[in-house]
């Protein structure tokens, strides 16, 4: 059995957790064109968004987008370690999850300009099974002209790469009776496109050779934030009048575009609350999460 190296040390936590309490401001304009392309990406058959539609739940993971120069992005498609972000020297960088929570009365619409305050509350260590972990936790702010429109924190790991032999993580199977379901296939196009809305360089989602050259998966990784659009699209298709107060999500299990995959929910029975979850072709649960209803 091979020993997970350890690579993280008391002097290099405490360096990274200097970055704790750094924060980061953007502006950005809420436009049509990506809203559209998240539509037809979703493969729904919305009415073309005009000025004040509100912003569906997730759709603003279109804006404040990363564009780093060419010459300053990382050999796995990120921007290089540091700035905002803690320089981790680990190689696998994951969404893990994330919890959302909007403010009912003030929705963010087209034609919103939109200011962001990020800022890192805390970067955690833990040695786990297959080595270091690092936990780096976000939080943003997001106001237009009437104040605060949104909250989320947003759960960023980093782990090593994988070692000759590694077994994965014992999956958890998933319930088989929800009253929501519907598969999706993550093919080559999804991926690339989902990319391409989120101006997302990071060549685990269309690098096939570097994915399983370089990072050791078996196929293209299906984005995090996708399979949680996915998930709230889930209720929208189900309950279209429907207004999101809260979400929170957590990623269990990479999904890779090799098979089909399945989203699914189920209202709970005081009817302000669905639980949704996401599960693999054969049956493990790779999200779950809980949306409150306003």
């Amino acid at each position: 059995m091979h020993t997970a190296p350890r690579t993280i040390d008391a002097s290099l936590l405490a360096h990274l957790q200097t970055w704790q309490g750094q924060t980061e401001t953007l502006t950005d304009q809420i436009t049509v064109p990506p809203l559209r392309g998240l539509s037809a990406t979703l493969d729904r058959d919305d009415p073309d968004p005009v000025l004040g539609t509100p912003v569906p739940p997730l759709g603003h993971w279109l804006y404040f987008l990363p564009q780093t120069r060419q010459s300053g992005l990382g050999p796995d498609g990120h921007p290089l370690r540091g700035g905002f972000l803690p320089p981790v020297p680990l190689p696998r960088r994951m969404w893990a999850g994330g919890r959302l929570r909007w403010e009912p009365n003030n929705p963010l619409r087209v034609g919103d300009t939109v200011q962001r305050v990020s800022r890192i509350v805390s970067v955690t260590h833990k040695a786990g099974r297959t080595g270091d972990l690092i936990f780096v936790l976000v939080e943003h702010a997001i106001h237009n002209a009437q104040g605060l429109a949104l909250t989320e924190e947003h759960d960023i790991v980093y782990r090593a790469a994988p070692l000759p032999g590694e077994a994965a993580a014992a999956p958890v199977a998933a319930e088989a009776d929800a009253p929501w379901g519907r598969q999706i296939v993550p093919d080559d196009v999804l991926l690339f496109r989902y990319s391409a809305l989120t101006f997302n360089g990071h060549r685990i989602h269309y690098d096939r050779q570097y994915v399983t050259q370089t990072e050791g998966y078996p196929g293209l990784v299906v984005h995090g934030p996708l399979i949680a659009t996915l998930l709230l699209d889930l209720l929208r298709r189900e309950m279209p009048e429907a207004q999101v107060r809260s979400f929170h999500f957590k990623a269990l299990r990479p999904t890779f575009d090799l098979h089909p995959f399945a989203v699914h929910g189920k209202p709970c029975a005081e009817g302000h609350t669905v639980r949704l979850w996401a599960s693999d072709h054969q049956g493990w649960l790779t999200m779950q999460g809980m949306a409150e209803l306003t």
